[in-house]
């Protein structure tokens, strides 16, 4: 089960155009969004690492996402 609230993703995805959503597809989407945030978070930390900080600043986090291509 996601952590990520069903709610939340249903805007986006009305948001973005989907008409009707089924449960299941909310809660994959979740799930993927999951998983997309814990590499984009491994890859972010290891670029504070890189600069000698324990703390993630928003430009690991862009760094990140781009490496990961996303």
């Amino acid at each position: 089960m996601s952590e990520i609230p069903k709610a939340p993703i249903a805007r986006i995805m009305k948001d973005s155009g989907v008409e009707r959503i089924s449960e299941d597809a909310k809660v994959e989407l979740a799930n993927s969004l999951e998983e997309i945030a814990r590499k984009i978070s491994i890859k972010a930390n290891d670029a504070a690492k890189l600069a000698k900080r324990k703390t993630v600043k928003a430009e690991d986090i862009k760094l990140a996402v781009d490496e990961l291509n996303l």
